[in-house]
């Protein structure tokens, strides 16, 4: 197919009009339909159609004041040469809104079956949002710089009501890349993304580093789907302090991080008692699949925790299940620990863990409380252990099925539509939303991310590597 760039002059040649002209001025879009659409440098206003396909070369702009959307049905792809990457800076937009028949997919630009995590760098948005890394006075920036972007781009703001757009019925796939040494993206990062952005049914698969990750701001999301990333799947950091409720996990046996990967990992970073605020973001009623599915499958030694609870961190999860880990709950510091037993700025309420692994729950070295003290704090605020050593007994006692996991399966033998749906079983009821964190969420009797609906279906793609783009 035809290659035509985005360029700002513009020429009559032949039947066709195009734009020409440097790679770093901006760029608006005039492409025949028959033609593969390049985005490259910083893109003016415009709308990319379901016609079309396009694909991002090297890291791509949207700035402040200006809009990129995107029709439902649209697929856009990332250039592994160039480490493509879509970056909507602090006041540009997206419009990302798709349907449950036409969600808009972006992924890798490489051929059925060759696909693999960390083919281009994936989706990052920045807003004016809070987050607690506001430099002193006098320092060279003002506010954070996103990780994985060079030359650098700063997040962070006083607007906590900041509106980045919306992402609605979006799929992120392959994406996730290091740009430099210790310097990664991931398939969806939102830096700083204000409370009034719009993020619905959003499913990242693949990806090269975490799957979704928060650094500050104070966006809430729902009906969100991590599957097979490398890294952390929700990863939270900065003094985020948005809500989230119904999200699903399934993890790829043998695809981990040396750094430890988790379900949750929640932090602030760097140091523990430095900040004048803490991550407190809320998550319910989340699904989580660990990489077991039977007590004796082998695994990459790399996975970690269900929850991973760091510096200065107090969040609310609840109402949530977490399976098929090789540890529990960890908590790493002695002041993680006292903003959830003393001082009730973090929750763990009414969650279900069935780890299959050694250590159910541990702490960080030099801390006071002990593991037997934070199992005590999870027993007393209503959240449960399931240690029934047959896996698939303790399955079906909780209502979960089995073809939800990857098992012993290849990338290609996951099923193409797995049945989340629970509609017996312990996790069909039990679920509370009395705590006033969890104020303003939708209200479920039941426990985790699926009653008897399975939202997942029609619009995520769980093979997605068989998918002819």
């Amino acid at each position: 197919m035809k290659i035509t760039k985005f360029l700002m002059a513009s020429l009559l040649l032949s039947a066709f009009t195009f734009v020409s002209c440097s790679d770093d001025d901006n760029n608006t879009p005039t492409t025949p339909v028959d033609e593969v659409v390049i985005l490259e440098g910083n893109l003016e206003t415009t709308t990319l159609t379901k016609d079309n396909k396009y694909l991002l070369r090297g890291q791509v702009f949207v700035r402040d004041g200006k809009v990129l959307t995107i029709q439902p049905g649209t697929i856009i792809k990332g250039d592994k040469a160039t480490k493509g990457t879509l970056i909507i800076d602090r006041g540009g937009k997206i419009e990302a809104v798709g349907t449950a028949t036409e969600p808009i997919v972006m992924t890798s630009n490489l051929a059925v079956g060759e696909r693999d995590r960390g083919d281009w760098g994936g989706l990052v948005i920045l807003g004016r949002a809070t987050n607690n890394q506001r430099n002193a006075p006098g320092s060279s920036t003002e506010w954070p710089q996103i990780e994985g972007i060079s030359p650098a781009v700063e997040h962070g703001g006083n607007i906590d009501n900041d509106d980045s757009g919306a992402l609605v019925y979006v799929r992120v796939e392959y994406a996730g890349i290091e740009l430099s040494p210790n310097n990664e993206t991931n398939s969806i990062t939102l830096g700083s993304v204000g409370s009034q952005t719009q993020l619905e049914y959003c499913q990242v698969s693949f990806g090269g580093d975490d799957g979704f990750e928060w650094f500050g701001g104070t966006v809430n999301g729902k009906y969100l789907i991590s599957f097979a990333s490398w890294d952390d799947s929700f990863d939270v950091d900065f003094g985020y302090s948005g809500k989230n409720q119904f999200g699903v996990e399934v993890r790829y046996p043998s695809f981990a991080d040396q750094s430890g990967s988790n379900s949750f990992e929640c932090d602030n970073g760097p140091a523990d008692n430095a900040y004048t605020s803490y991550t407190t973001g809320v998550f319910s009623n989340f699904t989580c699949i660990g990489p077991k599915a039977t007590n004796t499958q082998s695994i990459s030694a790399s996975y970690q925790h269900s929850i991973d609870l760091r510096r200065a961190t107090a969040v609310t999860i609840a109402n949530s299940v977490f399976v098929g880990y090789p540890r529990g709950i960890r908590m790493n510091q002695q002041s993680v620990y006292n903003n959830f037993n003393n001082d009730g700025r973090g929750n763990l309420l009414n969650n279900v863990l069935h780890h299959v692994g050694s250590s159910k729950f541990t702490v960080g070295s030099g801390m006071t409380a002990t593991a037997a003290d934070l199992e005590a704090y999870w027993t007393a605020n209503g959240n449960t252990t399931n240690s029934n050593e047959d896996f698939a007994a303790a399955l079906t006692a909780l209502g979960i099925n089995g073809n939800v996991f990857f098992g012993a399966n290849v990338t290609s033998g996951y099923s193409s539509n797995p049945s989340f749906a629970v509609t017996s079983g312990l996790l069909t009821s039990g679920a509370s939303f009395t705590n006033s964190k969890l104020e303003g969420l939708d209200t479920t009797t039941y426990v985790g991310a699926f009653g008897a609906n399975d939202w997942t279906d029609g619009w995520a793609s769980f093979l997605p590597n068989s998918n002819p783009y």
